[in-house]
Parts: structure tokens; sequence; C-alpha cells
């Protein structure tokens, strides 16, 4: 790995360890928020002309105190899905009734139109699901690629990465590259 890449990515962990980090002491900071935090499911709807009314709910499990699961969600509502958010402690078992296949996970968990979403995944591979709409899980995005949605980099570098189909055996197969070379 060339030196400036590693330099991102080390840049790029701490950056994102920090902006948890802060949103968490945010919470706990503002009243209003930590009330917000403490009730069991938030929900984010955007208001206005920017649902797409023929888009499902997409409901986004994630922890309290991750930043860049929240920027996913806005993601989503840009592309013109309704969001619900649901705060929990423990995303383990949500992973697990949902069929997220080991080694496959990511920070946040969403079910769209009967579908598991798990990860940093561009809401225009969502849209494609839902318009092809295989028998399958769902799609898995392991880890969290910088660049990928909600992991923006300040210089516009998208690592590639890998979107995955997961048959409902629980394998998965290629389902879209993103990325410089991708």
């Amino acid at each position: 790995m060339n030196r400036t890449l590693s330099l991102s990515l080390l840049l790029t962990t701490v950056l994102l360890g920090s902006a948890c980090a802060r949103a968490s002491e945010e919470a706990v900071s503002s009243p209003t928020a930590a009330t917000e935090t403490a009730s069991a499911v938030a929900v984010a709807v955007a208001a206005g002309p920017t649902i797409d009314p023929e888009l499902p709910l997409a409901i986004v499990h994630k922890t309290a105190s991750c930043g860049c699961c929240g920027v996913w969600a806005d993601h989503l509502k840009a592309a013109g899905f309704p969001v619900e958010i649901r705060d929990t402690d423990d995303m383990h078992p949500v992973k697990r009734r949902l069929g997220v296949p080991a080694g496959k996970a990511s920070c946040h968990t969403a079910e769209i139109g009967g579908y598991v979403v798990e990860g940093h995944i561009p809401a225009s591979d969502i849209k494609r699901l839902l318009t092809e709409r295989p028998t399958a899980r769902g799609l898995v995005l392991p880890g969290m690629p910088a660049g990928s949605p909600g992991m923006e980099m300040p210089d516009g570098y998208v690592q590639p990465y890998t979107v995955e189909l997961v048959r409902t055996d629980g394998s998965t197969e290629p389902f879209a590259q993103h990325g410089q070379g991708g």
C-alpha cells in the first residue's frame, strides 16, 4: 500500500472516531438530544416533496452515537426514501434476525421493501434491487469503505468496493462495483 493511501486511511479512521465521539458528546450535553437518544425509536422522516411515494420506508437500525450511520440515512432521504431510525444498543440480534451473513456486517442495518440492506450501500443500488426484485435476502457492503455514502472523503476519494447480493441460502455474489478502478 502506498504511503499516501496509508495516511488517508489512518486519517479516515481518526476522523470517524472523533465524529462518533462528538455525536455521543453532543447527545449527552444537550437535554433535548439526550431525550431523543434515550427513546427506543427515533423517527426521522423527511418532509416535503423530496419523498418519492413509490419508494418503501427504510427502517434503519443503528447505535445512537454513530454519526456515519446518520449521514447514510440522510443519503437515503436525499434519494427520496422515507426513513425511520431505530437506535439500539445491541445490533447483533437485528443482524441475526435479518440474516446478515457472518463476516459481512457493517455498522448499521436497514429493512427496505422486504430486503435487508447492510452497510453504506448507495441508494442507486437499493433502487436497482427494488426494481429488479431478485429472490434474495438483500444487499451487503461489509466494513466501512472510504468514500461510500456516509463515509465521504474531503478530497472525493472513493476506495474501490463491491456491494454484494445475499441469496436466500446466505451465499453472496457481486451486485455492483464502485470507486476508482471499480
